[in-house]
């Protein structure tokens, strides 16, 4: 089964005035929607636009696997474990917040940041926080949650590139740039695919150089 969301789809939240951006695709603070919580291990999926000096102060986590991935500026990145990092295009983030942690979010640089995070559910809670943070992923090398049960995979695809999308018991593919059509439908900047079982699905390019973050999930 495919369940296309829309980028007009998205709750719109974030604080204009102080230079925030959000777009969630999953029930999310203040825009509760019963019928939207989760996708397989998936609870958030948001796009985030920050202004240059913006950002958010420092705040609490828990019980959640939180990945970061930086489409244009930097991400300057802070949490209670002592990380301090800067997080650029290409570099995938991973916060695991277990029993508790507590981090800041902020654009320092002199232009706008935008990034998507992603918020997954472990299959266990409690534990000890945990930070990693990879340089400059290669398109053929996952990257697995396991306290997620999970594998993100960055696809770029040029028009009529195609990649194989993963078969497993749920598929959650994002759109972060560029244009992909998944058999007959075109996803463009912002949309997303929600596929339950899919089996021998193939995403191609459509467009320019499109980029594509997919989630390989067994749990839910």
């Amino acid at each position: 089964m495919t369940e296309v969301w829309r980028a007009s789809d998205r709750y719109h939240g974030g604080d204009g005035p102080a230079g925030i951006d959000s777009r969630h695709a999953f029930s999310f603070g203040p825009h509760y929607d019963p019928g939207n919580l989760r996708f397989g291990a998936l609870i958030a999926c948001n796009e985030e636009r920050l202004a240059p000096g913006a950002g958010f102060d420092e705040h609490p986590h828990s019980h959640t696997e939180i990945v970061t991935w930086v489409v244009e500026g930097e991400l300057t990145h802070r949490d209670s474990t002592g990380r301090a990092t800067v997080v650029r295009p290409g570099d995938v983030q991973r916060l695991s917040s277990a029993a508790g942690v507590r981090h800041v979010e902020r654009n320092d640089a002199t232009t706008p940041l935008t990034f998507v995070q992603m918020w997954l559910a472990p299959l266990r809670p409690g534990g000890d926080p945990s930070y990693e943070i990879v340089r400059g992923i290669a398109d053929a090398t996952p990257y697995a949650v396991p306290g997620a049960a999970a594998m993100l995979h960055v696809r770029r695809l040029t028009e009529g590139e195609r990649t194989a999308v993963p078969d497993a018991p749920y598929v959650y593919v994002h759109v972060v740039r560029g244009e992909v059509r998944l058999d007959t439908v075109l996803l463009a900047p912002g949309d997303a695919a929600r596929l339950t079982n899919p089996e021998h699905l193939t995403a191609t390019g459509a467009d320019g150089t499109a980029e594509l973050l997919i989630w390989e999930m067994a749990a839910r």
